[in-house]
């Protein structure tokens, strides 16, 4: 009974976050890949847009004992990663840079940038922040379960956003799942701007994707074909100044 007394409040608490139509495709997966034995699964994604934060989202002294760096490929400390190796090896290849924090020489946490396109190794798609000059993908932000309370994930975004300042880039796009509320709400708080949405269905090698920005809708029969979203920050306007200005995601 207490049990499902406890399935009840996760469902509610989800509704509450997610609203019918997430919950509802965050259900059907779960479905779908116990039917399947993870064969078929279902994804969907906000593909979103932040401003380049010119000032520290933490006040001056604070974090001084997290320590970032930006990592080489094949670091020692890409072993502590909870990522497979061949992702972390493929992002390196795409030239995407890999900031890491670090406390009292703990691995606390990692922060991927990337200037240019970016090749999805959760599903099949490639993302392009436009324009490419002015524009880079953030993706995979974690934090050590343990420190996700402190001032890892602010740090991290401190040092991200000096380096893309330092290289002229205004905004930074990225994918968020749709069933982490976590992460919206994190991300929202550094002024997130909505771009579009896709929902990604995986049988096997087939991929079916819906989206609300061109491409719309594609199919794929094989690991070579994917679709390409094209993210365009250009008019998205000036990058939000306060805490009220700052627009939400629906």
């Amino acid at each position: 009974m207490a049990s499902i007394t406890a399935r009840k409040k996760a469902f509610y608490q989800m509704l509450q976050q997610w609203g019918w139509g997430n919950t509802s495709l965050f259900v059907l997966n779960r479905f779908l890949a116990m039917i399947s034995k993870g064969g078929l699964r279902l994804y969907k994604y906000y593909l979103i847009a932040q401003p380049v934060a010119k000032t520290s989202l933490l006040p001056p002294g604070r974090g001084r004992k997290i320590e970032i760096r930006v990592i080489q490929p094949y670091d020692e400390i890409t072993r502590q990663f909870p990522r497979p190796a061949a992702a972390i090896e493929a992002r390196f290849e795409q030239g995407a840079k890999c900031l890491v924090a670090f406390k009292e020489e703990q691995f606390i946490g990692f922060l991927w940038l990337l200037m240019g396109s970016y090749q999805e190794d959760e599903v099949r798609a490639r993302y392009t922040p436009l324009p490419l000059k002015q524009a880079a993908w953030d993706f995979d932000v974690y934090v050590v379960p343990n420190f996700r309370l402190g001032l890892a994930f602010p740090r991290l975004w401190d040092e991200a956003n000096r380096f893309l300042t330092a290289n002229d880039i205004q905004w930074s796009c990225s994918r968020i799942s749709a069933f982490n509320a976590g992460s919206l709400g994190a991300h929202a708080h550094l002024g997130t701007i909505a771009l579009g949405s896709a929902i990604f269905f995986c049988a096997g090698q087939w991929q079916i994707t819906f989206a609300s920005i061109s491409p719309y809708f594609h199919l794929s029969l094989n690991r070579e074909s994917f679709p390409e979203f094209s993210l365009n920050t250009q008019g998205l306007g000036r990058a939000p100044s306060t805490e009220h200005d700052k627009p939400t995601m629906e």
